[in-house]
């Protein structure tokens, strides 16, 4: 195996940042410092990074429907109900992919695999996550528009959606958003620069995998077969 994908595999992070790792001299087989990024990894190899024992693992891969009230972490200072106090505590090991805030709800991906989280989160490859939004009041066709163009929501960062509007009156408007970009509570910096209060906001899917079939606070293993298409989506849009 490739010393990246063994290192990927054991969760520890994405192939793109081991080979970072090799680059700088991090990484060690058997006592020795790897030297080329095309090195291949045997079973009974000892891999190190800073010295600190890698192993290889199963990848694991869950979906988990995250109720609001609930922050996207593992511990917090501050004393705040985490994911992980829902998770079971023989999946604790498994990091989130992406995160939702607090008054956010439904989907996160929970894995293992370091190079399969990178690439669903990296901004180059653009991996569709999809929410339902509800927010006070009724949008204009120019502010509509300006959702499509882009919003400047903070210095230098541009955020820009899909949407659908599902359901719409004078008090409420119902959307279907689609994102591509992962930056910092995006959806609600979008409609607080248009002047819109966000009701509520829940992630529906994240590639090709959905929150169906989960009721709030629970966790599921994948099937193989969406994994499996999972990573052909994700190869796809690498080619793009």
């Amino acid at each position: 195996m490739r010393i990246n994908k063994y290192i990927a595999q054991s969760g520890f992070c994405s192939r793109r940042k081991a080979d970072e790792y090799i680059l700088e001299k991090r990484v060690k087989v058997n006592g020795k410092i790897v030297d080329m990024l095309g090195f291949e990894v045997r079973v009974k190899d000892k891999v190190t990074i800073d010295d600190k024992l890698i192993r290889a693992e199963k990848l694991e891969y869950y979906k988990f429907y995250k109720p609001t009230g609930y922050i996207t972490t593992k511990s917090d200072e501050k004393g705040r109900k985490t994911i992980y106090d829902l998770i079971p505590d023989e999946l604790k090991h498994l990091n989130p992919v992406g995160r939702l805030d607090k008054d956010s709800s439904g989907l996160i991906i929970l894995t293992n695999d370091g190079n399969l989280a990178f690439e669903l989160t990296h901004p180059s490859i653009k991996a569709a996550k999809t929410y339902i939004v509800k927010v006070k009041g009724k949008l204009k066709k120019s502010e509509l528009q300006q959702l499509n163009d882009g919003i400047e929501i903070e210095k230098d960062k541009i955020a820009y959606c899909d949407w659908a509007i599902l359901e719409e009156n004078k008090e409420e408007t119902t959307f279907e958003i689609v994102l591509y970009q992962g930056l910092n509570r995006q959806i609600r910096k979008m409609f607080e620069f248009l002047g819109y209060n966000v009701v509520s906001l829940k992630r529906i899917r994240h590639a090709n995998i959905e929150l169906t079939g989960l009721k709030k606070g629970q966790i599921k293993p994948i099937k193989p077969r969406q994994i499996k298409e999972l990573k052909k989506y994700l190869e796809k849009l690498r080619q793009n």
